[in-house]
């Protein structure tokens, strides 16, 4: 025998013709584009920002290193100045009376022994200083050797500049830097013939240890550089690296600051380059930029790993969901469509895990079953479909899920998202659990969730309901039939409280005493008189008739048939005003 059952759009496959591996890979690249797109905009941003600051950085270092190169040299321009007027030095040229060989030496000593004095006061920058005298042809220094007396060497010299000379002298002298100075009275910085001549010469060391001060508190390669020439780089610097900076540097016109970000060898290099305005030289620092950004460009690259990985993981997962969700949905299909046919004898032969399992289970025995039951007693089957029918009609109202759904278009078209979000949350909830049927029993506590799913869609609906809801801790362990209270709160709510406009609270509470639970469900309505109150828990007491509500009638025969003779569904007027509904069952005796 052969029966002909509408199972919906859902199981003529339909909706379910789109992948769910589709749609959750959708979803994830959906989610996965916003925050790569952000991440890269941020990671720019910041790219940009510290380059920005680095580069400004290293033009004020640069300024602020050459401000003390500047600072040392006037320095010992100073002193050359103040030491070309003290008495010494006059009498040393010959402007004093020079009695004895002994008094030249005396004099010559104290000269040298003021030379050494300010040469050593400062370590990090020694100076070695000569005087010359045309009168006597002579020349005094505190350098290790000798200074002879050149007087071609003072006037090729004597400019007013400091000089650079980056060739070794013939008595193999280092590379250093010299000022010449004389002042003959309306003859400053020329030879007459009388001129007494100080100079002030220093090592190029002096110019390394201001560079390797510097690069201690950076990570940049500094040196000093003229034109043309070789320049003079801090001790730790990179030949290969400073000879090619030179080569790129003597190609352009330099002006008193630049900045130019430049690859070398496969690699960024920030060169910034600020002018000494007293040596004419430059002082260029060579940052490494993939050196310095290579921690934001190593977080970028594990955040686009760990994105590519969250990915195929999230593939993954889909990967799964379709192999162990629609897949077993699908066959699910496929035996209710040959249900819907007709045919009882359908079976699902396939493997699965978890809840899939049971449903493929329970399929093949309601198939056997159903087979069963139509061959054997087609009549009594008929008649247990059209109460299970009514059940089902009273648990899932169609008109209930309409109204929701229309709430939810009118909130949504007045941009109402939280109201949308809330009646979607409850709307879920409230469906979810009672379309699950696979254990008829379940804590008061997942029943109490419910029905505050349950309430709260009403609240949304209708802004005068409110609820209080008050149940003993040790209650909420209860093991009851599903579905006990919603029908009693479904009837508070439409018969009560929708009665009224002036009604809207419904008090839920419950108790235990004297080995007895009792749950009540009160509101403010407009209440039943004596005669109907009493009529209808006659009714329930008694066989289901055809005028009658199903849902409280199987409520209370659903609490008797699981707690026993002492449990009762009874109505009663409301301290609240409207009617009290109240639930009875004797507690269940602990194991021994």
């Amino acid at each position: 025998m052969r029966w002909n059952m509408d199972v919906g759009p859902a199981m003529k496959g339909g909706p379910l013709k789109m992948s769910m591996f589709a749609k959750y890979t959708g979803l994830i690249v959906a989610l996965f584009i916003p925050i790569g797109i952000v991440f890269a905009y941020a990671n720019n941003v910041a790219n940009r920002v510290i380059g920005t600051e680095m580069r400004a950085s290293n033009i004020s270092q640069l300024s602020f290193l050459s401000s003390q190169i500047d600072s040392r040299i006037n320095q010992t321009m100073d002193f050359v100045f103040t030491f070309s007027k003290d008495p010494n030095v006059q009498k040393f040229n010959g402007l004093g009376v020079w009695d004895d060989q002994y008094d030249r030496m005396q004099t010559k000593y104290m000269l040298q022994e003021k030379m050494e004095l300010q040469s050593g006061i400062v370590t990090i920058w020694p100076v070695e200083f000569t005087v010359y005298s045309q009168v006597h042809k002579e020349a005094v220094t505190n350098s290790s050797t000798d200074a002879p007396y050149d007087e071609d060497y003072l006037a090729r010299n004597l400019s007013g500049n400091w000089i650079y000379d980056d060739q070794a002298t013939a008595t193999g002298e280092a590379k250093a830097f010299r000022w010449l100075y004389t002042d003959s009275f309306g003859h400053q910085n020329k030879l007459t013939g009388s001129n007494l001549v100080v100079q002030a010469s220093f090592g190029r060391e002096n110019i390394q240890n201001m560079l390797d001060t510097y690069k201690e508190g950076g990570q940049g390669d500094p040196l000093f550089y003229y034109k043309g020439r070789a320049p003079i780089p801090n001790r730790t610097a990179s030949a290969k690296l400073v000879t090619e900076v030179r080569s790129y540097l003597d190609g352009l016109d330099l002006g008193d600051t630049m900045q130019r970000t430049i690859r070398l060898n496969g690699d960024s290099y920030l060169v910034s380059l600020v002018k000494s305005p007293l040596l004419g030289g430059y002082l260029v620092d060579i940052a490494p930029l993939d050196q310095i950004l290579g921690p934001i460009s190593s977080s970028r690259n594990l955040f686009y790993l760990s994105m590519l990985l969250l990915f195929l993981f999230g593939t993954f997962i889909s990967v799964l969901l379709y192999r162990d969700v629609q897949r077993p949905i699908a066959k699910l299909i496929g035996g209710l469509k040959k249900v819907q046919r007709g045919d009882f004898s359908a079976r699902i032969d396939a493997k699965a895990n978890g809840e899939f399992t049971f449903l493929f289970y329970r399929f093949n025995d309601m198939s056997r079953q159903i087979e069963s039951l139509i061959e054997n007693v087609l009549n009594e089957r008929m008649r247990a479909q059209e109460a299970t029918m009514k059940q089902l009609q009273a648990q899932i109202n169609p008109h209930f899920l309409y109204n929701c759904l229309g709430y939810m278009i009118n909130m949504a078209q007045m941009k109402e998202n939280d109201a949308v979000v809330a009646m979607g949350y409850n709307l879920s909830a409230y469906y979810r659990y009672i379309t699950r049927m696979e254990k008829e029993t379940a804590s008061l506590t997942e029943e109490m969730k419910l029905i505050v799913n349950y309430l709260d869609i009403q609240k949304l609906r209708n802004g005068r309901i409110h609820y209080t809801i008050d149940m003993p801790e040790e209650m909420l362990a209860q093991q009851v039939p599903r579905l006990m209270l919603q029908p009693l709160v479904e009837n508070a709510v439409i018969h009560g409280v929708g009665k009224s406009f002036a009604a809207g609270e419904i008090r839920i509470r419950g108790e235990m005493a004297d080995g007895l639970c009792r749950i009540f469900v009160d509101d403010d309505g407009p209440g039943m008189d004596p005669e109907r109150q009493s009529l209808l828990n006659q009714r329930l007491t008694g066989p289901l008739e055809e005028d009658m509500g199903a849902g409280l009638w199987n409520t209370n025969q659903r609490i008797i048939h699981c707690f026993g003779k002492r449990s009762s569904l009874h109505f009663s007027r409301s301290e609240l005003g409207g009617v009290r509904s109240e639930i009875v069952w004797e507690m269940p005796k602990p194991a021994p």
